[in-house]
Order: structure tokens, then C-alpha cells, then sequence
């Protein structure tokens, strides 16, 4: 498969990037957009000039959602494979 060139723009700036596919390039642009509107809520709602500073709240925000997800869906998934346990536990009381 062919490599795609992209350039993604951030923060006013240019990022000329290789992708692999057309769903890898739609997600680059898609999380560029993110950032972009981000960053201008982020300038618009608090006395922050320098930009690192403004890309550095904007990467704790989506590490952040990230971790929050990931935090759920293994509470999720634990709460899943005990009620499995229980409804097997339940159907073998049964059996015997």
C-alpha cells in the first residue's frame, strides 16, 4: 500500500506528515481539528500567551479523557466478568 503525504496544520503551524491509509489520514485531520478548537477555547478563556502552554493544557485534556475512558471501561469490563461468574455459579448450582 502506498504512503499518503498530509499536512496538518496546529497552532498556525505546518506539519507535513506520511499516513498509511485514508482512515489514518481522516483521524490526523479529525484530532487536528480537536486541537485546533481547543486551543482557541483555551485562548479565549484564560490569560494564556505562550502557545507551549496552551498545547500543554490541550495535551493534559485529551490524556486525560483518555485515561478517564480507559479507567471506566476496566471498571466496565470488571463488573461485566463478575456477573458472568455469578450467573455461571448460579447455572451450575443448578446442574448438580
Amino acid at each position: 500500500m502506498e504512503k499518503l503525504k498530509i499536512n496538518i496544520v496546529i497552532a498556525g503551524r505546518n506539519y507535513p506528515l506520511t499516513v498509511s491509509s485514508v482512515k489514518e489520514e481522516e483521524g490526523m485531520r479529525k484530532a487536528a481539528k480537536s486541537i485546533n478548537k481547543l486551543i482557541s477555547l483555551f485562548e479565549q478563556n484564560y490569560a494564556v500567551s505562550d502557545k507551549q502552554d496552551v498545547l500543554a493544557m490541550c495535551a493534559l485534556q485529551f490524556a486525560s479523557k483518555l485515561e478517564i475512558t480507559s479507567l471506566q471501561k476496566n471498571s466496565t469490563n470488571k463488573e461485566v466478568l463478575d456477573k458472568i461468574k455469578s450467573l455461571t455459579e448460579l447455572v451450575d448450582d443448578q446442574l448438580e
